[in-house]
């Protein structure tokens, strides 16, 4: 990512020349990870301060609790406090976008797979920042389940994946009443095929391998139907946690454990990107803003914007990292990121005639949902006598 140069912001009067210093020492931090000196910010971009001025400028700083001093003869980092100073003072300025789109190539989907082009975003949004990366969307109606899959765990139990025509992605535990063969479930899995494709009879099942993967099917389509039905919780796509690593502020073991403890907590992201996308506009939390939403108190920041169909906003995204961020270039890749997926998502919602829905506390049917349950003999076969 490319390192913006502080830019001096030029004001009248002792308080806004102090105010200078801190967003130029923060911006220098953010660049260096270093502590910065009285002579090493007045050669920063800061010449017409002489070094004294500049160091009695970070004593009131610090006594105003804005900077820290790790000792007497050494410079200053700062706090929370400074970083959300810094922050809010660039949060709505036009920061001018990357020269390249690194985003581009998303105009060119086109496909009613939105759930899979979501999670690419995502991905791609985590690689181009180093963070880690968490999306809400809403629910995309008219999905269907395109293909069963079963991968065995132990003796009796198998892992089910569900894979459907949108490139949602779920999974079941479902447990097995006699241990099977790799020939046994690759068996089972083409009873699934022909009964989703309606294509066909299976062909060799044993008698207990028909029952099982009768079983199993029936069960998988009600879960599914059930839980498609009843969307109380936005869906969440989460990644990048690795790419935290990278972060020096990391390296403590217990110190990335308390502040990331956050990123596993769903419902904390979910309520994070709620009030994001109920505000509609970027936000930031830094150290402390995060309390509320964790058991402890988290050393990072998350950064969120909404994103929209047809101009309104249905999900948001974040980005999760140390406190130490270059705010300034992440609030405009954001705004970018958000710009271009929205456009992406609108042109195939309408291009593929896709309805979507937010969360909500009654059962949502509509007529072929309800003839699924209701007609469940033509959903529900059983051969038992």
């Amino acid at each position: 990512m490319k390192i913006i140069k502080p830019t001096p912001i030029k004001r009248v009067g002792k308080h806004d020349r102090e105010r200078r210093v801190l967003l130029g020492l923060v911006d220098y931090y953010i660049q260096t990870g270093k502590p910065v000196g009285s002579n090493t910010l007045k050669e920063a971009g800061f010449e017409d301060l002489s070094s004294a001025t500049i160091r009695n400028y970070f004593a009131q700083l610090e006594e105003e609790g804005y900077l820290l001093q790790s000792h007497s003869s050494g410079g200053r980092i700062p706090t929370d406090l400074a970083y959300r100073i810094y922050a809010h003072a660039y949060l709505n300025t036009n920061e001018p976008y990357p020269k390249q789109n690194p985003f581009e190539a998303f105009k060119s989907f086109e496909s009613k797979e939105i759930a899979i082009f979501l999670q690419e975003a995502a991905e791609k949004l985590s690689w181009e920042t180093n963070c880690a990366v968490f999306l809400s969307a809403p629910r995309f109606d008219h999905d269907f389940i395109a293909n069963l899959k079963l991968v065995p765990l132990d003796a009796y139990r198998c892992l089910c994946i569900i894979m459907t025509d949108f490139g949602v992605i779920k999974t079941e535990v479902m447990h097995l009443p006699v241990k099977l063969s790799s020939f046994g479930i690759k068996r089972i899995e083409n009873y699934f095929h022909c009964r989703l494709t309606n294509l066909g009879e299976p062909e060799n099942l044993e008698p207990e391998e028909e029952t099982i993967a009768q079983t199993f099917y029936n069960e998988l389509m009600l879960r599914y139907i059930v839980g498609y039905s009843n969307f109380i919780d936005v869906d969440l796509y989460r990644t990048g946690f690795s790419r935290l690593l990278f972060y020096s502020d990391f390296q403590d073991t217990n110190l990335l454990a308390s502040s990331l403890s956050l990123f596993e907590n769903a419902h904390s992201m979910r309520l994070l990107l709620k009030e994001c996308k109920a505000l509609n506009h970027l936000r930031f939390w830094i150290g402390d803003d995060l309390s509320s939403f964790a058991n402890s108190s988290p050393r990072c920041s998350v950064l969120t914007i909404p994103y929209y169909i047809n101009y309104k906003p249905v999900g948001a995204v974040g980005l999760l990292g140390p406190t130490r961020l270059p705010y300034r270039a992440l609030f405009s890749l954001l705004k970018l990121f958000s710009d271009c997926i929205s456009e992406t998502v609108t042109k195939n919602v309408y291009k593929f005639k896709i309805d979507y829905r937010q969360p909500e506390q009654s059962l949502y049917l509509k007529k072929e949902e309800s003839l699924l349950i209701g007609q469940s003999r033509f959903l529900i076969e059983d051969k038992r006598p």
